[in-house]
């Protein structure tokens, strides 16, 4: 008898998840958008309709499944998670939430469920590539850049998106993490820009971005340590203006008689304009630098990926490089070759050999190729 899996969000990535997963299982695809869940439904996948912030329903939805895939907006992964861990149920997420995941930590060891967070490309296969390598060498520094962007560039932000809106503009204004000579150092968010050339695509400007998130608790003994988004040259200009006038506040405003919160004005505008139209392609690229030494040798490591839309099935870079890592994750946790408990960001997966090469191979036969330099 085949594993159920229930994978919460039918969005552009959660859609991927869902129609990856079942081909080795029996797949559930909830989400409150009746569209999205039709798109699902035509692939042959179960479907359900259900508000995810709803958590006594969600309980009951998630009863009868042996793992939960989440893919729901960041300011629902907490609860989501939460919920999901109260019911005793495994699950691999990729919410990415910006609160801390390990205050949860206590209670998925209590439940006795693994619980895998922020498992995408960056964060998520980012990370797992640090783990491999921080378990086989003295790793001095990680560096990682990483953006999804349209092909075709279209005035006047040159940009498309594949989560929530909201989610987006949170990197715009969370501040940036990042580690330098072993002290945390903070800085706003689109700070710092430089030029970067990548075969294939050209010039991309990159920028500081809060993306190291758990690896700055994890990864204690890595002395420099930074993540930085990449976009269109240009870019970055518009989205400084609309920080800078208070397009991106959560801090609700009056507008005649009635308060707002501009944050969602501005994504309620911004993503007509930020959707891909049908047919449009995109790409997601990668570059990320591993430094340091082995057996007192120097090392050096260099993965680069430019991955594109998949045009025989209409499938996104973003929803592949992302999805697809989730994916195998959840292959590794059902077949038991994962079996850690607690709250377990992707660095752990990649410590084990088997895991990293599991993963690495995954992807391979889905047309995701990391190209490794030393």
């Amino acid at each position: 008898m085949k594993k159920k899996i229930i994978v919460l969000g039918a969005g552009l990535v959660g859609k991927a998840m869902a129609i990856d997963l079942s081909k080795d299982y029996e797949v559930t695809s909830v989400d409150a958008n009746e569209q999205a869940l039709a798109e699902v439904s035509q692939q042959g996948i179960h479907v359900l309709r259900a508000d995810f912030s709803d958590l006594t329903q969600l309980t009951t939805i998630i009863t009868p499944f042996d793992l939960v895939v989440g893919a729901v907006p960041g300011f629902l992964g907490l609860q989501t998670v939460r919920t999901v861990i109260e019911a005793g149920k495994s699950m691999v997420d990729i919410s990415f939430f910006p609160e801390d995941p390990f205050q949860l930590d206590d209670l998925a060891r209590k439940k006795d469920v693994t619980i895998i967070t922020d498992c995408g490309v960056a964060p998520g296969m980012s990370n797992i590539i640090l783990g491999y390598h921080n378990k086989r060498m003295k790793v001095n520094s990680f560096e990682c850049l990483v953006g999804g962007l349209p092909l075709v560039r279209e005035w006047p932000f040159e940009y498309k998106a594949v989560f929530s809106p909201i989610d987006v503009i949170e990197e715009y204004i969370r501040p940036a993490r990042y580690v330098q000579h072993g002290s945390i150092v903070v800085k706003d968010a689109l700070s710092d820009p430089e030029l970067v050339h990548f075969e294939g695509i050209g010039t991309l400007e990159s920028w500081n971005s809060d993306g190291l998130r758990s690896l700055i608790r994890t990864m204690p003994n890595v002395p420099n340590m930074i993540e930085k988004t990449l976009r269109y040259p240009g870019c970055i200009e518009y989205l400084r203006v609309l920080r800078h006038s208070g397009f991106f506040s959560y801090e609700p405003v009056e507008v005649k008689g009635v308060m707002v919160r501009p944050i969602d004005m501005t994504a309620r505008l911004l993503f007509p304009l930020w959707k891909l139209k049908e047919g449009e392609e995109e790409f997601t690229a990668m570059r990320i630098f591993v430094n340091g030494e082995m057996n007192n040798v120097s090392k050096k490591f260099q993965y680069d990926l430019l991955d594109r839309t998949d045009k025989s099935s209409q499938t996104l870079s973003m929803a592949r490089t992302t999805g697809y890592t989730c994916t195998a994750a959840v292959h590794l946790v059902l077949d038991q070759m994962f079996t850690r408990r607690g709250i377990c960001p992707p660095e752990f997966l990649g410590e084990a050999e088997d895991h990293f090469r599991f993963i690495m191979d995954y992807l391979k036969a889905r047309g995701v190729h990391y190209r490794v330099r030393q």
